[in-house]
């Protein structure tokens, strides 16, 4: 058998990993950081023999899109902030006030390098104070039909999050978690909620607010996987398919595989593999409790879970903090951190970034999202104010 997959087997049966140049038993994904090159997995052994490692390939163009976010991020928050303010300006003395004295430099720096959308004022007796410049102005006003656009997705996503969870509810502060991931306002409790009642219902439960499903819909317990495979025409196709050289299947109940440039598997290792993506597994959006963990349909579907959950997300990306607030609630394993990199043809961990970030692969072409939302779309707009060339690469936009 390949040395990765018995490496996998043995981590399985011994739990151990290798984090820093020290031996530690497994933790659940976030108290564990991805190395900076590679992650070594091991598992331990007697007689003094050096222990085996699995290497995690890096995949540049994936640890790339962390940094391309860095600098927009600031922008957009600082557009915000302004936005939010009473005359659509803001005094430079309180900017200190919003964001800290740390960011307070990076925030001036973005100021001085894109005069084209933010405009200083002032001087004299007049404080100064910055605001929006005219052309950014007039594109910020895009930003409320965008909006418009993202509420039926938004409610949409909302209630299949729900339907994931083994309750059909959620805490409201594990949502606001994720709220800006899923695209949601800030204050979505109050202004997006209230406004479905056949939807969504507010309830306290022991001293904690939680978000309730009023109504199961059966169409939308419809995975992303499954909506691929319908759009490809893969689940009424009756030709036989068989397993291509990069573990990739074309069949109903198979995941899409791209594996790192330096990853190079064997035969056995596809046989594995071609058994894991013909083997069929309940549903994501079936009641987790009807399943024990141990047997491998059941974990195959965890899989099926993690998918789901990133493809609800704008980007297919979240942190490994995020995920790690909805373990209860999507009955995740304890191992986790291993079940992602045992699947790592499906899912990349990189540490980019101030937080390690699960990306899901299949939804990038290099550094680029594929698939983009209107409110993504809109921010690429309005960032093509800084001079940096925007590149369409919306497949298609999800729709209500």
């Amino acid at each position: 058998m390949h040395k990765c997959m018995r490496i996998f087997s043995l981590i399985e049966s011994r739990k151990w990993f290798t984090f820093d140049g020290r031996q530690r038993l497994c933790h659940p994904l976030p108290s564990v950081r991805v190395g900076h090159m590679w992650v070594q997995i091991m598992f331990k052994t007697s007689g003094g023999r050096r222990p085996k490692k699995k290497t995690y390939y890096r995949v540049n163009e994936l640890d790339r899109v962390m940094e391309l976010q860095k600098k927009p991020s600031l922008i957009l928050r600082l557009k915000s902030i302004i936005q939010s303010q009473k005359n659509q300006c803001l005094l430079l003395r309180d900017l200190e006030k919003e964001v800290g004295f740390v960011q307070k430099w990076n925030f001036m720096g973005i100021i001085e390098k894109y005069p084209s959308i933010f405009r200083v004022t002032g001087g004299n007796r007049i404080p100064p104070m910055v605001m929006l410049a005219e052309k950014a102005d007039k594109v910020a006003l895009e930003e409320s039909e965008a909006r418009a656009q993202m509420e039926p997705i938004l409610v949409k996503n909302l209630r299949k999050l729900l339907m994931l969870s083994v309750d059909c509810m959620l805490p409201l502060e594990t949502i606001q978690l994720i709220e800006n991931e899923l695209g949601l306002p800030s204050d979505f409790e109050q202004s997006l909620v209230p406004k479905y009642p056949q939807f969504f219902s507010v309830k306290d439960v022991n001293g904690r607010t939680f978000l309730q499903l009023e109504n199961w819909d059966s169409s939308l317990a419809v995975t992303a996987r499954e909506e691929r495979l319908v759009h490809e025409g893969v689940l009424t196709s009756k030709v036989q398919a068989r397993i291509l050289k990069d573990g990739n299947y074309v069949g109903p109940f198979a995941f899409q595989l791209r594996y790192p440039a330096g990853f190079r598997p064997n035969v056995n290792y596809l046989k594995e593999v071609q058994k894991w993506q013909k083997m069929e597994f309940p549903s994501p959006y079936l009641n987790a409790r009807r399943f024990e963990l141990a047997d491998p349909k059941a974990q195959k579907r965890v899989v099926a879970v993690l998918h789901e959950f990133l493809s609800l997300t704008m980007e297919k990306r979240l942190t490994s903090g995020q995920i790690d607030a909805f373990h209860s609630e999507f009955r995740l394993p304890a191992r986790l951190l291993l079940c992602l990199i045992k699947h790592h043809g499906i899912f990349y961990i990189t540490n980019k970034g101030a937080r390690s970030t699960v990306i899901l692969k299949e939804a990038y072409d290099g550094s680029t999202l594929i698939c983009k939302c209107p409110l993504l779309l809109f921010r690429d707009k309005f960032l093509e104010l800084t001079g940096r060339r925007g590149i369409d690469s919306c497949i298609s936009v999800p729709s209500s």
